[in-house]
């Protein structure tokens, strides 16, 4: 296949190997491969919305979250990594650090810990840390801290910097600084991003 792939800062590239998953064949630009990765993700957020969903939670779960999101486009939607990439541990960790962060966001919602929309953030936070997946862990991420939001503490959905004046490359480069901030353990910034 002839996809020519670029990528912005903040994003993982997509390796040769990983193209191999790609069920539209027909797709031969970074533009065709985005619009076909949106209109899955739509598809998968207007699903979510009305859907029953027992806890939101589990491993099975955030897996299916992803596999909904991109599985029309990536044959590997939904199934953890197994590479390294630039960012996110060692792959073969992914199910213990995953069960970790489960585990530690029941805590905080059942002791309270943090304010709901800290929950959230923090999980999404260390949830796109993880890197679960080949690809589309921040929006993955960012619809995760969405349904925490929604499902869990009965709050509207984050606005993830749409309601900023700002253009799209500063309002990327004020999510990926947020996101650094929260790396250093300020997750402040994050929080009043994902509402701006």
């Amino acid at each position: 296949m002839g996809l020519t792939l670029y990528h912005q800062p903040g994003q993982t590239p997509i390796e040769a190997d990983q193209l191999r998953g790609i069920r539209i064949k027909s797709i031969s630009t970074q533009g065709q491969l985005n619009e076909f990765e949106q209109a899955n993700i739509n598809d998968a957020i207007m699903r979510l919305r009305t859907a029953p969903i027992r806890n939101v939670l589990t491993m099975d779960f955030v897996r299916a979250v992803h596999r909904q999101m991109f599985g029309q486009v990536w044959s590997w939607a939904g199934i953890f990594r197994m590479h390294e990439t630039n960012i996110g541990g060692a792959w073969h960790q992914i199910p213990v650090e995953l069960k970790v962060l489960i585990d530690d966001a029941e805590f905080w919602i059942h002791q309270e810990t943090f304010a709901p929309e800290e929950i959230a953030i923090r999980f999404k936070h260390r949830l796109v840390a993880i890197h679960c997946f080949s690809n589309g862990n921040g929006r993955h991420s960012r619809l995760m801290a969405d349904l925490i939001a929604v499902r869990i503490f009965g709050m509207p959905e984050f606005t993830w910097g749409r309601l900023s004046d700002a253009n799209a490359h500063t309002t990327r480069a004020t999510y990926l600084d947020a996101l650094r901030q929260a790396d250093s353990g300020d997750v402040g910034p994050l929080v009043s991003f994902a509402r701006s």
